[in-house]
Parts: C-alpha cells; sequence; structure tokens
C-alpha cells in the first residue's frame, strides 16, 4: 500500500491548519503557501475534508478554514480515508471465494488481514493533536544560528 499524493498533502494541510488557524479561519493560499501545494490541489483536498466535516469553511474576504473537530477527535486515520478509501494491502474477497482456493484464503487469514489490522491500528492511534505537539516539540529543539 501505498499512501498517495493527496493523503500526504492532506495530511500536512490539516497539520498546519491546526498549528496556524487558532481559532480563526486560515485562508487556503495561506495554507498551500506555507506547504507549497498547488492551491487548486489544495481546494480539491478540502472538498472532501469539508464534506467528511473534518474541516468547515466560510466564504468571504474574512472566510477560510477551521477544523470540524477538535484536534484531538481527529484521527489521522479519519484524514486518510476520507482522501484514501480504505487503507489495505489487498483488495479482501468474500471468505466464500477464498475458501475455495486455500492458498488465498491462507494467506488473507494469516498475512494480508494481519497487515491491514496493524495499519489501522496505527493511523487511528494518532491524533491531529498528537502530530501538533510532536511538530512542537521537534520545532523547539531546532537550534539557531546566528552570523554577525
Amino acid at each position: 500500500m501505498k499512501i498517495s499524493t493527496k493523503g500526504r498533502y492532506g495530511l500536512r494541510a490539516m497539520l498546519d491548519l491546526a498549528l496556524n488557524a487558532r481559532g480563526e479561519h486560515e485562508s487556503l493560499n495561506s495554507i498551500a503557501t506555507r506547504q507549497n501545494i498547488s492551491e487548486n490541489y489544495m481546494e480539491q483536498v478540502f472538498s472532501l475534508l469539508r464534506k467528511a466535516g473534518l474541516v468547515k469553511s466560510i466564504k468571504g474576504p474574512q472566510g477560510g478554514y477551521t477544523l470540524g473537530l477538535e484536534p484531538s477527535k481527529i484521527k489521522v486515520g479519519d484524514i486518510l480515508r476520507v482522501l484514501e478509501g480504505e487503507l489495505i494491502v489487498v483488495d479482501e474477497k468474500t471468505n466464500e471465494i477464498l475458501k475455495n482456493n486455500t492458498y488465498e484464503y491462507c494467506l488473507q487469514l494469516k498475512v494480508w488481514n494481519k497487515i491491514n489490522q496493524s495499519i489501522n491500528a496505527v493511523v487511528d492511534s494518532l491524533t491531529l493533536e498528537d502530530l501538533m505537539q510532536e511538530y512542537k516539540k521537534i520545532n523547539s529543539n531546532q537550534s539557531f544560528m546566528y552570523y554577525i
């Protein structure tokens, strides 16, 4: 399984929004500029996120986007599933079809299902709040070098 550009950019944009909006509406142009992503592409991504209720939008000169929920209630898995669909490595067939091919059934039970469960467990254990805290921790550890 490979996360597409839509998923990666969408996750970056959601983290950016969470860190920079601070209760205010953030323009899509600001997010796109900071993340070096096309504003048109961001419009497509945010349209999906808005329909899922993960972001809210307001039109007009003071408009923009805010998070639809508290960062602690938005799981990384929620964001990725909206943008990527189901997070699975192999499309599952029905058990009846698989039981006719014991090789496939064995692999489905012992390999693919376990990989799928692991992926979903990881992305569902992380929230946008967790990412915000990690970002702040990383950012505070960077030392600045001043030249005179």
